[in-house]
């Protein structure tokens, strides 16, 4: 079979190259326009799996395109590129027929789970490290790290739901396959889930499933995602997300070990091992009551803490190799770029407010713009001194300037800061991780 292939309509040619580079990891193959009319040639000639297109065109709008395709392509799903913070476009966008969105700067992990989520739909569906059960074990020689590779082989032999708390991009998602892997459920299907990524009157439908007529929109009957999970691992990540309306849902599903779908009359049993996960201290949010007591001590039994990056510094080496080695192209002859000692003297005195996740867009963008086989600390575009400075805002201005301007860009310039730094504080703040958005428009 041929190689899945993915229209990408950007008028920004660094982004498309950036979105074809990082598809090409994926064994997936790209075409490129950068209009409405140059993308219906496209789809004319190429007849992809996927259409990818940003939102703001030269000579119209990606849904202008989606419409067209609606029409002439009506089984191509088209995922929408949108400004970040641009909700009202996705809403529109996903009521016009999208099949998703992704936000500006773009994230290249939510992208790639986006391309293989759409042409599984469309029954292209593609084999990569991370989702193959080949994921390596959490990478690292420091103390902390022997420690917790310890902790997760204990926490695989038995069955109590495991709470993973840690900083944005410290690897929660990859400690719970670790301990799905090495449990007796290995062999049942791991369904992870993004809390903050399913909307609050959709969250019950999502979880448990729901009944044909239940609804506006439930057409047909749909499974759960702990039916989904049925006999493995149900990964709950951002859990401090879900609205209380869900959360009492929730804590009745684990208390019963059932489900009721909505529109349904009796429950359903089901059988999955529960592990959670929140940058948020659920703690504090209990007490500031957004989070049930209740459901925090059913949980949290056993917790597992993973470490940002900058208190493992001596990890960043190996990890850098690591990651390298898996981004870099693998053909016969081809010599994987490396880090040059001031490119990883550099890296090793960043405090890497994204960690793990930060440290592997960091890579993969220098990758894509650096020039020979060395990559240097030009290529790695890290913030400057002043930068980092400006990182230091204060959490209620930083609220303040959200609320009241359109854009990142907007609230930057309100601060006196630059959009980069101000997305850095962001993600120092914990107001939201963007330090992992590898794409910038400023």
């Amino acid at each position: 079979m041929s190689r899945p292939l993915v229209l990408a309509v950007d008028d920004e040619a660094d982004l498309l190259e950036l979105i074809r580079i990082t598809l090409g990891r994926m064994d997936v193959s790209a075409v490129t326009a950068s209009t409405v009319a140059e993308a219906k040639l496209q789809l004319e000639r190429h007849r992809p799996d996927l259409c990818l297109t940003d939102l703001c065109l030269p000579d119209g709008t990606g849904l202008d395109l989606l419409r067209y395709i609606n029409a002439h392509y009506p089984e191509l799903p088209v995922a929408m590129i949108t400004a970040h913070g641009n909700m009202e476009s996705a809403v529109a966008a996903m009521k016009a027929g999208a099949f998703d969105f992704v936000a500006k700067p773009v994230d290249l992990s939510a992208l790639r789970n986006l391309v293989e989520s759409a042409l599984r739909l469309r029954g292209r569906a593609i084999t990569t490290e991370a989702r193959s059960g080949s994921e390596p074990p959490l990478l690292g020689d420091s103390p902390a790290m022997q420690q917790i590779r310890t902790l997760i082989a204990k926490l695989a032999r038995t069955q109590a739901p495991v709470f993973i708390t840690g900083e944005s991009g410290t690897g929660k998602e990859l400690a719970a396959r670790l301990i799905h892997a090495q449990g007796p459920r290995r062999d049942g299907p791991f369904v992870p889930v993004n809390c903050g990524a399913i909307p609050h009157d959709l969250v019950e439908s999502e979880l448990f499933g729901h009944k044909k007529g239940s609804f506006t929109g439930a057409v047909t009957d749909k499974e759960g995602l702990f039916q989904a999970a049925a006999g493995g691992t149900l990964f709950l990540d951002e859990l401090a997300d879900l609205p209380l309306s869900a959360q009492v849902k929730l804590l009745r599903a684990i208390q019963e070990k059932s489900v009721r779908p909505v529109g349904a009359a009796r429950e359903v049993p089901v059988n999955v091992r529960l592990i959670s996960a929140s940058h948020r201290d659920l703690a504090r949010e209990v007490e500031e009551g957004r989070f049930r007591q209740d459901l925090f001590y059913r949980i949290n039994v056993i917790e597992l803490r993973l470490p940002p990056l900058r208190e493992r510094p001596e990890d960043i080496r190996p990890l850098a190799t690591h990651i390298l080695r898996k981004l870099s192209p693998m053909a016969v002859g081809t010599v994987a770029p490396r880090l040059s000692e001031e490119a990883m003297a550099a890296l090793m005195r960043y405090s890497f407010p994204g960690n793990v996740r930060e440290l592997e867009n960091i890579l993969e963008r220098a990758l894509a713009l650096c020039e020979g086989e060395c990559i240097e600390v030009k290529d790695l575009y890290l913030p400057t001194n002043e930068e980092r400075l400006n990182m230091l805002v204060p959490v209620g201005s930083a609220r303040t300037a959200l609320d009241q301007a359109h854009s990142n860009q907007a609230a930057a310039r309100t601060l006196g800061m630059t959009p980069l730094a101000f997305e850095y504080s962001l993600a120092r703040l914990g107001i939201e991780d963007r330090s992992r958005r590898l794409w910038r428009k400023t």
